[in-house]
């Protein structure tokens, strides 16, 4: 991976949101597409040190590292440590794809008791705790562009954006942010 510092955070000095769903930029992290049959899933796993989720919208994690299911051959793997994926995923030794994306994408937290309220005011994804429980994860829409939704606890979400799209992203999330608060 290229180094993180030295790029210009999309959403440097950023804040947003209200005191029931706070909006901010998250820490640079290490991102990494990944694409593989299931019989490669096990050999991954391994050289990742992150099971592979194998059912929809879950993930798992393990020092850091977070491994989101996007399809039934596809995942976003996100280490907060910065490690480097790629190289972990090439000595795997399995068939696979593999493709650094950590300067195209950013992530924005969303947390409060009101989080859900405010992703919900730009999403048709259903964020209720019973469909969309901790360690949730979906690839969707928010206004007019993808995102992948995160639920990493019981008030806190991480949104995965194209760093292009950022402050559109955050601007909506915002917004909902302070129209949850009232």
């Amino acid at each position: 991976m290229a180094n993180q510092a030295l790029r210009k955070a999309p959403l440097a000095g950023y804040h947003g949101g209200s005191a029931l769903a706070r909006v901010n930029p998250e820490m640079p992290a290490t991102r990494l597409s990944l694409r593989a049959h299931p019989d490669a899933v096990g050999g991954l796993s391994a050289a990742l040190g992150v099971s592979l989720p194998t059912r929809p919208k879950t993930s798992a994690s393990s020092n850091g590292r977070h491994a989101l299911w996007l399809g039934p051959d596809e995942w976003l793997l996100i280490d907060e440590n910065e490690a480097d994926l790629l190289a972990l995923a090439a000595s795997a030794g399995v068939l696979h794809s593999a493709t650094d994306v950590s300067h195209r994408n950013t992530a924005i937290v969303v947390s409060g008791p009101k989080a859900a309220e405010a992703i919900a005011s730009g999403t048709p994804h259903d964020l209720t705790p019973s469909v969309f429980p901790v360690g949730a994860c979906a690839r969707t829409v928010l206004g007019k562009i993808e995102v992948v939704i995160y639920r990493t606890g019981e008030e806190d979400y991480r949104v995965e954006c194209w760093r292009s799209f950022s402050s559109y992203a955050f601007g909506l999330l915002s917004e909902g942010a302070e129209d949850a608060g009232l």
